[in-house]
């Protein structure tokens, strides 16, 4: 219904004039008032001859703006909104589930899907590991976890204290870089780099985010360490504290590295099932579900038996471990996956371990560490048939995608959030008359005269608010953890690079046949002239398929 509104109000206007005239698509690659003019250039719907400039030249200009907002207006009736689905699975390479005979999964954020609650508790927990064992100033203790400061997939600058988002082509995004809790002006961020915004990430920070200078912040669990350091950070410089950078650093994340390590974590999530599991039925109905029709599953994590043993009886209750073929606990992945020296090792049922040679893997047995070389062997489960699910795009699917030839799927709990922004009104109307907009400053900016300078000026303005008015949708900070302003973000570049299907939760399977088959959208590149906003105001059009109108979000 939405996209028989948007073909029929861009055939409306496409067909017919403001008067009620016939209208035709130009073919001229240029005309006066979408580009530069060219001889005997004409676009239709706008004057035979151009304005030559002042007064009548900024009139006309306001013009084609005025067209522009009545033609978005008509573009987006209200059914047009609520168009994605946050329940839906989103592809980045085709794959049939029909050729999937084996199924793999990481535990924490993919088969248990845990509530924000618990976020603070790391947050005060590490918090208070600093002030006690590491002798922190006692006024860190006043600061409390604000769930709406980070998002996921940020870089941190160690020896500069800057906590910024990054996009694809590694440039800063302006207006998104912290230090502490305070924005670094935008001035000061190019200064830092050399006069440029562009960051050499090649140089700074290795394949898994991980370099001497720069550290990519990847997983749910990072919040609040994100959260924590900017805190201390924003401490010590109100206070005046010297402090050395990269010190202060490993010991926030040695801090909530110890929130992991001793157990904490665990014991809170042990003690309050109901509390911080999410969508355990729906993990159980999953699992069931692939089972019955004859798939093999296994289970690789970085968790202890104790704990997953504990999580898994909640959600599909204590008969677990005879619907996977095998358990992998303690994996130490992303090494797992790379190092072949470390060998498996059995637990006993009391999670104790045993001393005989693993030869093969059983299905109802738990084992410890161990390496993908040896799995492969062992199982002979490779290449695309095995599909594995992981939340964290480098230690649980980058290493299998490129070097192992698996399938792979992300997943994202912060879709589903972005997507219901996505979806409301107001982001539909700010995004479409941002792009409409820009359209019409990049074909209006040959008129260099006084007065169209002003005009353009106007324009320019009023982009940027609407840019920084759809990044606060999502987050006042840092926006959409998938976009810049219009580049995808280094976060997106990765879940693009390393995940075959992506979602917001593991559950989402359940909306789909076993054998259904995701077909990626061809998304046009730039020199593929898809129909944009800006191409229909003008009537330069350079597709003729109006029912991709449906697809423009």
């Amino acid at each position: 219904m939405a996209g028989a509104g948007l073909r029929a109000a861009a055939r409306r206007w496409l067909l017919c004039g403001e008067q009620g005239g016939p209208r035709a698509a130009s073919t001229s690659p240029s005309c006066p008032g979408c580009g530069p003019p060219g001889p005997g250039a004409h676009c239709p719907g706008t004057p035979r001859s151009a304005p030559v400039g002042g007064a009548e030249l900024s009139a006309h200009l306001w013009a084609r703006y005025q067209d522009m907002r009545r033609l978005v207006h008509d573009l987006l009736p209200p059914e047009v909104c609520s168009l994605l689905n946050p329940a839906a699975i989103y592809a980045n390479n085709e794959i049939s589930l029909r050729d999937v005979e084996v199924y793999g999964f990481d535990y924490d954020y993919t088969l248990a899907q845990y509530a924000d609650v618990l976020h603070p508790e790391i947050f005060n927990a590490a918090r208070d590991i600093l002030i006690e064992h590491y002798k922190y100033p006692e006024g860190i203790r006043k600061y409390n976890y604000n769930p709406s400061f980070a998002i996921r997939g940020l870089h941190y600058d160690i020896q500069k204290s800057l906590l910024m988002k990054i996009d694809a082509f590694h440039y800063v995004q302006l207006g998104t870089a912290y230090r502490g809790l305070q924005p670094v002006p935008d001035e000061e961020v190019i200064d830092l780099y050399g006069g440029t915004q562009h960051i050499p990430l090649y140089q700074m920070s290795g394949f898994y985010g991980k370099g001497p200078s720069i550290k990519q912040f990847m997983d749910i669990f990072s919040l609040p360490e994100m959260a924590l350091l900017s805190c201390v950070v924003d401490h010590f410089l109100g206070h005046g504290l010297e402090f050395d950078q990269a010190h202060l650093y490993k010991d926030v994340t040695d801090a909530i590295r110890d929130v992991h390590v001793k157990g904490l974590m665990y014991q809170w999530i042990e003690q309050d099932m109901e509390k911080y599991i999410l969508r355990g039925d729906e993990t159980f109905a999953v699992l069931s579900r692939l089972v019955a029709h004859g798939k093999h599953l296994f289970l690789i994590t970085n968790s202890p038996f104790s704990f997953v043993d504990k999580g898994m009886r909640h959600m599909v209750g204590p008969d677990w471990r005879q619907l996977f073929d095998v358990v992998i606990v303690q994996a130490d992945k992303p090494s797992f996956f790379t190092d072949r020296r470390k060998p498996f090792r059995k637990l006993d049922e009391k999670g104790s371990l045993q001393w005989d040679r693993i030869t093969r893997l059983e299905k109802g047995k738990i084992y410890r560490q161990g390496n993908l070389f040896d799995f492969l062997r062992l199982t002979e489960w490779r290449g695309p048939r095995v599909l594995y699910f992981g939340d964290h795009l480098y230690s649980d699917l980058a290493d299998l995608m490129l070097r192992h030839g698996w399938r792979t799927g992300a997943i994202i709990p912060e879709l589903e959030r972005e997507i219901r922004i996505i979806n409301t009104e107001q982001y539909m109307h700010s995004l479409t008359w941002q792009q409409a907009l820009t359209g019409l400053l990049e074909r209006m900016q040959t008129y260099q005269d006084a007065e169209s300078r002003q005009v353009l000026a106007a324009w320019m303005k009023e982009r940027q608010e609407l840019r920084c008015i759809t990044k606060a949708l999502f987050n006042a900070q840092f926006g959409s953890i998938f976009r810049t302003f219009h580049n995808p973000t280094y976060f997106s570049r990765r879940l693009v690079r390393f995940s075959d299907l992506y979602m917001a939760s593991l559950s989402c399977l359940l909306n789909y046949r076993v054998d259904f088959t995701f077909y990626p959208r061809r998304t046009p590149l730039q020199h593929e002239a898809p129909l944009w906003m800006d191409q229909l105001c003008t009537g330069c059009m350079k597709t003729p398929f109006l029912g991709d109108m449906a697809h423009i979000r």
